[in-house]
């Protein structure tokens, strides 16, 4: 039995409308939350301050145990440090990470000490500091937006000169759903695990663009290519001739950059896991959209305009009529 994208287009559409719809209710959630106050939770890199990260050093006696939380919120009360965030990492608990305002290297160092002594002595080779100030934050968190609203942008000129305009709105409305799918999850992530979302974060969005729009591409040029092939044929049959010839390559093409993500997310170091998640949802859902999204949205709308497909005269450039 051949498959047809188009008879199940509202079990596609469902699909996308409730994950969307829970990540719209985890950045509600995220931004009522006193310690995040934003849809995802912010890194350094955005909103400014210092992160020390710490570990229990196992190598000393009765040192080597899980980190009590409550005597944690103690000293960085204590400290003046009462607001700042707090997470317990590592499988075995004896991680530490917090998130306060910006301190200073006498601060830090207090901290530090006052921490050793209520819980445990630390690994100085795996403790972190790094300090981001308030002004390179916004910077860097103005750029992400500017570079995201600009890419988006040029897209949709490009889809508008290369298709007709309702080629375009819907390419652009599987765009914005991959980036909708890959928020909603990171701040789902940000409520339950903790993680933060960084510059590299916004580099995993363009990329999840590019990628995504080039798959939709791929489908609608074979729209195109069977619209000239078959003029009379329905709109519906010409999308499902469309999916079903390209959607091997798709299938091929995603599966070939999982693997090397999935590699990445795996083994690639603490720095590149969460970009490399955030490549992995993304992609997932751009190859979801352009195939079960962008394609049925198009059959729909030319239906419901009835939208006729006129026979191109012989010696005319078809490709630019449909």
């Amino acid at each position: 039995m051949k498959f047809s994208v188009i008879k199940q287009r509202s079990l596609w559409w469902s699909i996308s409308a409730a994950i969307i719809l829970a990540g719209i209710v985890s950045m509600a959630i995220s931004w009522t939350r006193p310690d995040i106050r934003a849809p995802l939770r912010p890194s350094l890199d955005f909103i400014g301050g210092t992160r020390l990260q710490f570990e229990l050093d196992c190598t000393k006696p009765e040192n080597c145990k899980p980190i009590d939380l409550a005597a944690v919120r103690e000293v960085l009360d204590s400290q003046g440090l009462g607001g700042s965030s707090i997470q317990v990492i590592g499988k075995e608990q004896r991680g530490l990470s917090l998130r306060t305002k910006t301190l200073d290297v006498e601060q830090r160092t207090n901290l530090q000490t006052a921490l050793s002594e209520k819980i445990g002595a630390f690994a100085p080779q795996s403790t972190q500091i790094d300090t981001v100030g308030p002004t390179l934050g916004k910077q860097l968190f103005t750029s992400g937006l500017l570079a995201l609203f600009l890419s988006f942008a040029g897209i949709t000129v490009y889809l508008t000169f290369r298709f007709q305009l309702d080629y375009a709105f819907f390419a652009f409305v599987a765009l914005f759903h991959d980036v909708l799918v890959t928020l909603g999850v990171f701040s789902f992530l940000g409520l339950v695990q903790g993680v933060e979302v960084d510059s590299l974060f916004v580099v995993a969005l363009l990329t999840i663009i590019g990628f995504s729009v080039n798959d939709t591409v791929v489908i609608y040029d074979r729209v195109r290519e069977v619209i000239k092939l078959n003029p009379g044929q329905s709109i519906n049959q010409i999308v499902d001739d469309a999916v079903m010839q390209t959607l091997g390559r798709s299938i091929n093409t995603t599966m070939t950059t999982l693997l090397t993500l999935f590699s990445i997310f795996l083994f690639g170091g603490e720095t590149l896991k969460y970009f490399a998640l955030a490549l992995i949802v993304g992609f997932i859902a751009g190859a979801y959209s352009s195939i079960f999204i962008a394609s049925t949205l198009l059959a729909w709308w030319r239906t419901r305009t009835a939208h006729s497909i006129p026979v191109p005269a012989e010696g005319i450039n078809q490709s630019e009529e449909v």
